[in-house]
């Protein structure tokens, strides 16, 4: 599932919308999470002392702490280096799109296929699978950082090729960039490299990419531009490129496709990069394919009859009762949780705040007491969400530290008196037999104050005698609200549920025409201000196609954004974090939901598995801005002859 990543890169970075226990893809191109400029739209000021290397050429970058790789290092920890090459992996949508029609994956019309972004494109520099924030190099033998954090230079790879044998050159890094941040790619694409100025040819190996924002989430942001040929859609518009064949210069190839449903990839036999410390011991599988699935039910049974390997669950009630078996018994499947150390982002219902019967903090409190969470996790699955940075040391703990009064003093009046004080903690309805009662109680008092009462017909009606009636939008199966409506009902409010399919879907939250949907703002390493802003920021939410579906506007939030994009030590970061958190949380723009850490999955027992995991990773998905798929990029068919 594509997740958007609090802490890196992208052109890939991804937002995941989500059904309420199911992950959606959101934006345009078919994967997007944006990477905006600060949203004060002027550049952050250049740190006293950046919290990144620079002044000097080096094989990686990290954040916050040297890289865990020395210059001479042979291969990541989490792979095999040895790994056999060669069988099938086969796959289904990892996510809602059950067709495609097109292979660009950064504009906005139609679907590209997953495997495409995952398989095809490169980066200049590759984020580690076991570090927060490190990147190290691919397309790029090295890596300069300007001191003043203005500009990322970068040093091609000698042996660096595109899939038509033409060397990778400096002017294909400017074209790439050019590209992805015209008119003529999907709002979020563009927004994902706003803080790029532009891309400049040093020498015949050299690329010097300017950055807007001084800031490591824009160093970030250059580092994992993935490139691609001048050949690639020459002589036309950037979204005229629709299924002309990618010029990349990844490992595999389109070796065929059955739109809109099937795509098939082989292994390129003259991958340039078999042998980069940052390659070895990945891409083990001689040819991987794609089977689209439009219904759950169809790809499950699919599944179950050996069609595809891997299967991630994302239902809870489905992964304690539906895998098992006989094939799991006798070891045919096998189902494993994978541990992971990433930070888990705030999976929720967000309020439209654009829709005025969300505006009152009043009513979003009350609409928060309705929400259920401990009958919606029946199955004790799940942790209740808590925070923006959830799992993780950048959430809000205790009282605001000093450095986080100093973010949060000068918005005092802007703010709920609450920001200042404990953190937010959602209502638990196990902590007596009429707990939830108490908290619809409190939530008829809050829907009161504000102006909301039972009317003679029973309905919850304001002043003017509206109903208090909206609308949640859902792309997946009916009833996964239902003991939401009822809580509802018993306050005299309405929620119609309406089911439309995925294309509309996506169209309706482009123009953010909606009341409210559930969104999962993925795993992260490092918090990002870019995806952040993003999410919160005020500049995203007056440009339909971004992420900032809550509608937030709020200039306490833009300054805390770019308190994190500005920050220079861990201590900073986590301060500005921890305000930010306080703000969004009391502000109650959101119902939380649920987070899991774990990787749920069953696979078919036909794979060799590197001895060493992988901390930071998705196992089904292409690679997000901090994570990547670690099983699909590493594990190997055990007897490939029987594939």
């Amino acid at each position: 599932m594509l997740k958007t990543s609090a802490g890196n890169k992208n052109g890939m970075f991804r937002l995941i919308l989500s059904t309420a226990l199911g992950l959606l893809l959101c934006s345009s191109h078919a994967a997007g999470v944006a990477v905006p400029t600060p949203v004060s739209g002027a550049p952050a000021a250049s740190p006293s002392v950046a919290p990144i290397q620079t002044g000097r050429w080096e094989h990686a970058i990290s954040a916050y702490a040297p890289p865990k790789y020395p210059r001479n290092f042979q291969h990541f920890e989490y792979v095999n280096p040895d790994a056999p090459k060669g069988g099938t992996l086969n796959l289904r949508n990892p996510d809602r799109r059950s067709s495609f029609d097109k292979f660009n994956p950064f504009t906005t019309k139609g679907s590209s296929p997953a495997g495409v972004a995952m398989f095809m494109f490169e980066p200049l520099a590759m984020l580690s699978m076991d570090e927060p924030q490190a990147m190290y190099g691919v397309l790029a033998e090295e890596i300069f950082v300007a001191p003043d954090l203005s500009a990322v230079s970068f040093r091609l790879h000698p042996k660096a090729r595109f899939n038509n044998g033409e060397p990778v050159t400096p002017e294909d890094v400017v074209y790439s960039l050019d590209r992805v941040k015209s008119k003529e790619a999907s709002p979020a694409t563009q927004l994902a490299y706003a803080d790029l100025a532009k891309a400049v040819v040093v020498d015949q190996r050299t690329v010097r990419i300017e950055l807007k924002t001084r800031t490591v989430d824009a160093v970030f942001s250059a580092g994992t531009l993935n490139v691609f040929s001048r050949r690639w859609g020459a002589g036309k518009k950037f979204d005229e490129v629709v299924l002309d064949p990618p010029v990349t210069s990844g490992p595999y190839l389109i070796d065929r496709f059955d739109l809109p449903s099937r795509i098939e990839f082989k292994r390129n036999p003259d991958y340039w990069g078999r042998d980069i410390p940052t390659r070895r011991g990945h891409f083990n599988f001689d040819r991987v394919r794609y089977r689209m699935y439009n219904d759950d039910a169809v790809a499950w049974e699919a599944f179950k009859a050996g069609e595809f390997d891997i299967f991630k669950e994302y239902r809870a009630s489905s992964w304690i009762r539906k895998h098992q078996g006989p094939k799991w018994r006798d070891g045919r499947i096998v189902k494993q949780a994978f541990k992971t150390a990433t930070g888990q982002g705030l999976q929720s219902m967000h309020l439209n705040q654009r829709r005025p019967i969300f505006q009152d903090i009043r009513v979003r409190e009350a609409l928060l007491l309705a929400w259920d969470f401990d009958r919606y996790n029946q199955y004790r699955t799940f942790n209740h969400s808590y925070s923006v940075f959830n799992n993780s040391e950048f959430a809000a703990s205790g009282a605001p530290s000093a450095n986080e009064m100093k973010l949060l003093e000068p918005f005092r009046a802007q703010l709920p008196k609450r920001v200042f004080g404990t953190p937010f903690v959602p209502p638990d309805n196990l902590s007596g037999p009429n707990a939830l009662r108490e908290h619809l109680r409190q939530a008829r008092d809050l829907l009161a104050q504000a102006g909301w009462k039972a009317a003679p017909d029973g309905k919850l009606r304001n002043a003017k005698g509206d109903a208090f009636e909206f609308e949640y939008l859902e792309p997946g199966s009916p009833g996964r609200m239902i003991d939401f409506q009822r809580n509802l009902e018993k306050l005299g409010i309405s929620m119609k549920e309406r089911i439309v399919d995925f294309a509309l879907y996506r169209r309706r939250l482009e123009q953010y025409d909606f009341d409210l949907i559930v969104i999962v703002e993925g795993d992260f390493t490092l918090p990002s201000a870019a995806d952040l802003a993003s999410s919160y920021g005020s500049k995203s939410a007056t440009e339909p196609g971004n992420s900032n579906f809550r509608g937030v506007q709020s200039e306490a939030v833009d300054r805390l954004i770019d308190a994190i994009g500005s920050a220079t030590t861990m201590e900073e970061l986590r301060a500005a974090t921890r305000a930010l958190d306080r703000v969004v949380m009391w502000n109650f723009w959101q119902i939380p939901q649920v987070y899991v850490s774990d990787e749920q999955v069953s696979y078919w027992n036909r794979f060799g598995i590197p001895a060493v995991q992988a901390r930071y990773f998705v196992a089904d998905s292409y690679p997000s801005s901090s994570s990547a798929p670690w099983p699909l990029w590493t594990w190997w068919i055990k007897d490939a002859k029987a594939r």
